[in-house]
């Protein structure tokens, strides 16, 4: 008796989440901006400006270039789904000085800044709200930031971070987990290459609203009797895991995508990137499984308790974000 009220209270609880955080939550819609800076003559530089577009509503930041700086030339701004694009020209030195976002420290977002100078040198670096300014004068490990930028974009994608935790709390067997988890990177990694070379091109919108409906799947697995689990959960759950990895893996693309990568070095700028998710990935796994050995061993909460909440709460988030996205493909 108690459970069950518990559980219907669950589920006032997760639609009030949902209603309170749909709002001003959007997964992936955390997206980074791109400055490109290419030296085109000596001391002569070609911008390119990708500003994220939010709810029809850019980002305000903006990119602030050395004083000594002059523009040149500006071309009229362009308009995509989710991006105001803007290119100029500029005649100063970008080996000093330094390049600042401003309104930087007051997002979410990142900014990817690569600098592509005449004689060859190249420099990527990832500029976050903590660190809005980067130093001309001081040298940077090159295409170092795609490490980051994957472990970044891991931890503040909210539906993919859902999804994992999904697959910790259903699979039960350490060894199975390892085997699920391990398929699912499989499958991204997979989409991933696939996308970014463009072997494979699919559009975001659609394959945002099926990822968003992949955790709607899980919390419903997550949430009924075993025995009214899809067959291929229980048998396979490994097989589900990778299904749903190949999506995953053309959502981190669109983000990759966003920003580019450097076409002289695309094959370590994929790997790094790559290799920051599965970071991320497995700082989300260890963080999962301590805080669950936390709150079982401090008897506040049984996991018959959290987790059915928990679950409640993600199928809402869940729902909006389907909803949502299958409104914006039509």
């Amino acid at each position: 008796m108690l459970r069950a009220s518990f559980l219907r209270h669950g589920r006032y609880l997760s639609f009030a989440v949902a209603c309170l955080l749909g709002g001003n939550i959007v997964a992936d819609e955390i997206r980074p901006a791109y400055l490109e800076l290419a030296e085109i003559t000596p001391d002569h530089y070609q911008v390119v400006w990708k500003q994220p577009i939010v709810a029809d509503r850019r980002l305000p930041i903006d990119p602030v270039l050395p004083n000594a700086c002059e523009t040149t030339r500006e071309d009229l701004p362009e308009y995509t789904n989710n991006a105001l694009i803007r290119r100029w020209e500029v005649a100063c030195d970008l080996r000093s000085g330094s390049v600042h976002i401003n309104g930087l420290t007051r997002t979410l977002t990142d900014v990817m800044v690569r600098i592509s100078y005449l004689n060859g040198d190249n420099r990527t670096e990832l500029l976050r709200a903590d660190k809005p300014s980067l130093n001309l004068a001081e040298p940077t490990p090159p295409i170092a930031s795609y490490l980051q930028f994957g472990v970044e974009h891991l931890v503040f994608s909210i539906d993919h971070v859902l999804f994992v935790i999904g697959l910790v709390l259903f699979i039960r067997n350490p060894l199975m987990l390892l085997k699920t988890i391990t398929a699912f990177t499989i499958a991204h990694s997979i989409t991933l290459a696939l996308s970014v070379l463009d072997v494979v091109r699919i559009p975001q919108e659609p394959v945002e609203a099926v990822i968003a409906l992949s955790i709607l799947f899980l919390a419903r697995e997550l949430i009924v009797p075993p025995e009214q689990r899809s067959v291929i959960t229980q048998l396979r759950p490994w097989l589900m895991a990778f299904a749903f990895g190949l999506l995953h893996g053309f959502g981190f693309a669109g983000a990759l995508m966003g920003i580019g990568l450097p076409q002289e070095q695309l094959a370590m700028s994929l790997f790094l990137f790559n290799v920051g998710i599965e970071i991320g990935q497995l700082c989300i796994i260890a963080i999962m499984l301590g805080g669950a050995w936390l709150i079982t061993k401090t008897g506040l909460f049984t996991s018959e308790r959290w987790v059915p909440a928990f679950t409640y709460a993600m199928g809402g988030m869940a729902t909006f974000w389907t909803l949502d996205r299958v409104l914006l493909v039509f």
